[in-house]
């Protein structure tokens, strides 16, 4: 069976633009309402799993006791985007997410780039 492909733009169809210009403009409101002292705890876990070869996500940063939950699942998202323009980490795939609060939903796993554990 294959896919159905229409040449034409049909109407309601989602802007890849205007999705990504949505998701920007989602993370920076989320990254600026963050509390200081949260988002330095998230960095400071992101970049000690970095150091590691193994994947992880985020439910590995609070089952190791590095973060607590932050007040909004939101956070995530804008901390390991951070993390990723930075160098620190990059995407290693997708898995289930091991957060209870979610149920089982797909998440990225991350793992630390070669640059920054060999910095590090």
């Amino acid at each position: 069976m294959t896919q159905l492909q229409l040449p034409i733009v049909a109407q309601g169809t989602v802007s890849v633009a205007a999705g990504e210009a949505a998701k920007a403009e989602g993370m920076a409101r989320a990254a600026a309402n963050t509390p200081p002292d949260w988002a330095a705890a998230c960095r400071a876990a992101i970049e000690l799993m970095a150091r590691r070869t193994q994947p992880f996500q985020a439910a590995d940063l609070i089952a190791e006791g590095l973060v607590d939950e932050p007040d909004s699942p939101a956070r995530w998202g804008a901390a390991f985007m951070a993390a990723a323009r930075a160098g620190v980490i990059e995407e290693a795939g997708f898995v289930r997410s091991k957060r209870a609060t979610v149920h089982g939903s797909i998440c990225k796993q991350w793992t630390g780039t070669a640059a920054w554990r060999a910095a590090a």
